[in-house]
Formats: C-alpha cells, sequence, structure tokens
C-alpha cells in the first residue's frame, strides 16, 4: 500500500477513535498529498514523492514548534509535536552520524573536492545518491569539516 493510500486509511480510524490529534495531522498529511495529486490528475503518489512532502511538513512543524517556544505558547507547542510525531510514522529514519560521515566521505573521493568553497558539488553527489536517506543539515556540516582540514 502506498504512503497515501495508507494516511487515507489511518485517517478514517483516527475518525473513529475521535483521536483529534491524530486526525488533524493526518488530514494536513493528506491535503499535501492530494494537492500533489492534482498537478497532474492522478490517484495515487510514488512513495519518494511523498516521503519528499513529508520531510517538507516535518520541517514546517520544526520550525513552528521553536517558534511557539519563544512565543511561550505551550499548548500549540504539544500541538504541533503531536503532529510532528505522525508525520515521522511515515518517513523512513534517516540514516545515522557514522553512516552520513562515510557517504560524505566517498563523494569527496568521488567528485575530487578538496576546499571548503567544493562543498555544493559534494553535496550534490551526495544528495543525488542518498535522498531520503540523508540528514542534509548534518551532511553539510559533516562536509565542511571534512573539507576545512
Amino acid at each position: 500500500m502506498s504512503i497515501a493510500l495508507d494516511v487515507s486509511e489511518q485517517m478514517k480510524e483516527a475518525m473513529k477513535a475521535k483521536d483529534k490529534i491524530r486526525v488533524t495531522a493526518l488530514r494536513s498529511i493528506r491535503a499535501s498529498l492530494l494537492n500533489e495529486m492534482k498537478k497532474d490528475n492522478s490517484t495515487d503518489l510514488p512513495d519518494e514523492t511523498s516521503i519528499t512532502l513529508l520531510r517538507r511538513l516535518e520541517k514546517q512543524r520544526g520550525e513552528s514548534i521553536e517558534a511557539f517556544e519563544k512565543a511561550g505558547r505551550t499548548e500549540q507547542v504539544e500541538a504541533e509535536r503531536g503532529e510532528l510525531a505522525v508525520i515521522r510514522e511515515f518517513l523512513p529514519s534517516l540514516a545515522d552520524e557514522a553512516a552520513t560521515r562515510a557517504w560524505v566521505q566517498e563523494a569527496i573521493d568521488a567528485s575530487g573536492a578538496g576546499s571548503p568553497g567544493d562543498v555544493g558539488r559534494v553535496m550534490g553527489a551526495l544528495m543525488k545518491a542518498h535522498k531520503g536517506e540523508i540528514d542534509g543539515g548534518l551532511a553539510k556540516k559533516i562536509a565542511s569539516e571534512l573539507l576545512s582540514g
């Protein structure tokens, strides 16, 4: 079952169970997926497209949590954290730091990068090979560190 269909099924179950936070999160996810489907009038999405959309939602929730925490709005922080947990249920786990470091080193070796100015070239190769499996922020930090010295 694709992620898009799984989200719809879980939303129905959450509505029956009257789980408000889960229903809200699943509706948000489903709306993003449906908007993407409307672009080409498809009835389902490939999982890699769904994962890209879910990563975007994950990032948005993280930014919202940070903003609400700064504003002292604890109710909204808890709601966003609940939604973030639901979003993460559908995402594959990202590589840990050791695996990321190994992939970054491989990308550096393959691209022939040798200076901090080559981080973009390394990141391009890295994201092409491991998109959806790797945390881009962590990879960029490691690439900068390895290329700096």
